[in-house]
């Protein structure tokens, strides 16, 4: 896994749980690539033989770019690429942040997204990722909240334009005349949400987006991206009236066993790897 910082990354423990679990023979490390210094860190890897690697803060996007036209759709509609795939000449780019997030909610918690009302916060690169995994659920719409409505905007028009074109090939997409919306925190006063999804960074700073009371609907799910502590925004939850509460612990390793998939084409069983790590902190 390239990034920088790198040295907290919890990616080499959970691929080196699953190489056990499978039987697989296989090298995973974290990588620190200074800063300008990305695309040359791939292609070393390519020299000495890796199959690929993942990629996180802050060479998503530039992973995104680096790839050129081999996308796959979920990482051409996040705009972000934290998976690589190298087959000789050809590197195809893939985002799994987005069916991770889908894959926890799913199946570690059992709960189903089919007709649900969706709020996430944040517009940054990290709500850019998981739009459209959530979306294919068959959700009923999906509100994007931000502090600058304009960036909200711009999802809900791109993914608009998106569910447009795709709408008569897939008769499974919602037919909701508004599946995407986009507010100012200070017009979420009077709704109610199934799922409530936190992807802003507002945990790293303790602090709390102004969310209104009365925001979840009975047996809603609110969702933290950020994992390994109680966020503000998890307090708020459990004090007003959430019915399931997570950080994102699942999801990070939810994603990372979907790009063992690609490299490897075996699946690893999730549950036992989330439990070690959550035994220990």
């Amino acid at each position: 896994v390239i990034g920088n910082p790198i040295a907290h990354s919890k990616s080499p423990q959970i691929h080196k749980m699953f190489a056990e679990q499978t039987g697989q023979d296989i090298s995973y490390e974290a990588i620190l690539a200074p800063m300008g210094g990305f695309a040359a860190t791939v292609e070393r890897l390519r020299k000495e033989g890796y199959k690929g690697c993942n990629v996180t803060v802050p060479f998503k996007s530039e992973a995104y770019g680096y790839v050129h036209g081999s996308l796959t759709e979920r990482a051409s509609t996040a705009k972000a690429v934290n998976t690589l795939k190298f087959d000789g000449e050809t590197v195809t780019g893939d985002n799994t942040d987005g069916v991770g997030l889908v894959a926890d909610i799913k199946c570690n918690y059992n709960f189903s997204l089919i007709g649900k009302r969706v709020l996430l916060m944040g517009a940054g690169g990290a709500a850019w990722g998981v739009v459209l995994p959530i979306f294919l659920e068959g959700v009923n719409n999906i509100t994007v909240v931000n502090r600058n409505k304009e960036k909200a905007e711009e999802i809900q028009e791109f993914y608009f334009s998106y569910y447009a074109d795709n709408l008569a090939s897939n008769p499974e997409l919602s037919k909701n005349k508004e599946p995407f919306i986009a507010c100012r925190y200070e017009e979420l006063d009077g709704q109610k949400f199934d799922v409530v999804i936190n992807a802003t960074s507002s945990g790293l700073t303790d602090e709390m987006p102004p969310l209104p009371h009365g925001l979840f609907a009975p047996s809603a799910l609110a969702y933290d991206m950020m994992y390994g502590r109680e966020t503000p925004f998890m307090k708020f939850a459990r004090e007003h009236g959430a019915a399931v509460v997570s950080d994102g612990l699942g999801m990070l390793v939810e994603q990372a066993a979907e790009s063992f998939y690609i490299w490897r084409g075996v699946r690893p069983d999730t549950a036992p790897v989330i439990s070690a790590l959550r035994a220990a902190k």
